[in-house]
């Protein structure tokens, strides 16, 4: 009987290796063992594990990212030992060997195909993992954006709370010490927002997109503010209500759940809206931006966190805009900057937390890991190793400069063009952080 551990020259795995190495243009970066137990690659760097002919298949019909990504989701491939360091040391192990970027000729797709037939792959095409998006209708009707909204922030209370920490912020953090604590970290984020909001007792807050009501429960209960919070999820709604009932501040807090779109109220001393503009859409955010304006009163300040990437790639990608965040879009810090400024705005800050995201992410996915039983037991298998792909991914993103985060703080200047802006007072953001 052949054993199966020993590597077989004849293998799925080698026939394999040729085939992407033709397409690369370079030496396999990494090592690859196929369902048949050939093996095949270099030694020091990660195994990919085709656990099943299923996973070529996917690739067949869905060449790229997602197919990839499918195959990931459903188990049919799977990287051995971290993730992280797994697909750091195969991108870097390709860059470093100057693979390229695979240009397929119609012969090369045919010996592809042929290769496949022989090794059994050809098939129907397989359906794609429960867990993908389903959207219907033209991209940002208000019904639409509401099933996007709610495939990602309604996947249950109970999976984020496992998930974040006791802030139930999902956004960046501000990380001002090496070995700070996650939820000090977004403590710092939130007092940083209401210090550049210049929040005091009494101050009116709109809070578009408030999540599960980490800056709406801190500016009200630090600050006193009395804040309007809206959001689109019904279980993020429901989460805030609960928590504001608990810590008794029905009389500053109001919870909405509506579209932004749908917002009447007007002369707010400020408005924030943190990472929720990434929703928005391309074609409508000079719409939303004019929103901005029109909701703020004269020298009352509006900040914006929101995620940025280059011109060139301003989704999410393909994973992350089937599995996380149907719809999104980012562009580049710039443009965004100059849509807040034609509808009237005024930018007076921008920071890049980039390196903050990093860590934040970072700090995500150590939970997940931590928590992997609870969070299978909770969501599935298939619903975690989506988790675990978008955190890992999304911290590479940030890591290597293909994603950015950015706080832009903006004005609505009065009729004498009067800021509100007290100079010195941006002295008094950074100090003391928790």
């Amino acid at each position: 009987m052949t054993d199966l551990r020993t590597p077989v020259r004849t293998g799925a795995a080698h026939r394999l290796a040729v085939l992407v190495e033709d397409a690369l243009g370079a030496p396999l970066p990494v090592r690859l063992r196929a369902w048949d137990g050939s093996e095949t690659g270099p030694s020091d760097v990660p195994v990919v594990v085709l656990r099943s002919r299923r996973a070529l298949r996917r690739l067949l019909w869905q060449p790229g990212e997602l197919g990839l990504a499918q195959a990931y989701i459903t188990g049919e491939l799977d990287v051995e030992g971290d993730l992280a360091e797994g697909l750091r040391a195969a991108w870097t192990s390709a860059r470093e060997r100057g693979a390229h970027t695979p240009r397929l000729t119609l012969a090369d797709w045919a010996r592809a195909v042929g290769e496949a037939a022989r090794l059994g792959v050809v098939g129907p095409r397989l359906p794609a993992p429960a867990t993908e998006a389903r959207l219907r209708g033209d991209r940002h009707t208000k019904a639409r954006d509401r099933a996007a909204i709610s495939h990602h922030y309604d996947l249950s209370n109970d999976f984020y709370r496992l998930l974040l920490d006791d802030t139930m912020a999902y956004s960046c953090g501000y990380w001002t010490a090496e070995d700070m604590d996650p939820a000090d970290a977004q403590r710092a984020k939130l007092e940083l927002i209401c210090r550049k909001l210049g929040l005091t007792a009494g101050s009116r807050l709109l809070d578009i997109g408030c999540g599960w009501g980490s800056l709406t429960l801190y500016a009200a209960e630090r600050h006193k503010a009395r804040v309007t919070a809206v959001t689109l999820a019904r279980e993020q709604a429901a989460y805030v209500r609960e928590q504001v009932r608990e810590r008794g501040l029905e009389h500053l807090v109001e919870v909405v759940c509506q579209d932004y779109r749908d917002i009447t109220g007007s002369a707010y001393d400020a408005v924030a809206t943190v990472e929720m503009g990434e929703h928005v859409g391309d074609e409508e955010y000079p719409a939303f931006a004019a929103a901005l304006h029109r909701m703020v009163r004269p020298e009352g300040r509006v900040l914006v966190q929101q995620m940025s990437r280059d011109a060139n790639a301003p989704g999410g990608g393909a994973f992350i805009e089937a599995y996380i965040a149907p719809d999104m879009h980012m562009r580049p810090l710039g443009d965004t900057v100059a849509l807040l400024e034609a509808a009237g705005l005024e930018v007076r800050s921008t920071e890049s937390m980039r390196e903050h995201y990093v860590r934040t992410v970072a700090a995500w996915h150590r939970t997940l890991e931590r928590r992997w039983d609870e969070v299978v037991a909770l969501v599935g298998t298939e619903t975690a190793r989506v988790w675990r792909l978008y955190l890992v991914g999304g911290a590479l993103a940030f890591e290597e400069g293909r994603m950015g985060v950015d706080q832009i703080l903006s004005v609505r200047r009065d009729r004498k063009g009067a800021s509100g802006l007290d100079l010195s007072e941006a002295a008094d953001w950074y100090r003391d952080l928790v």
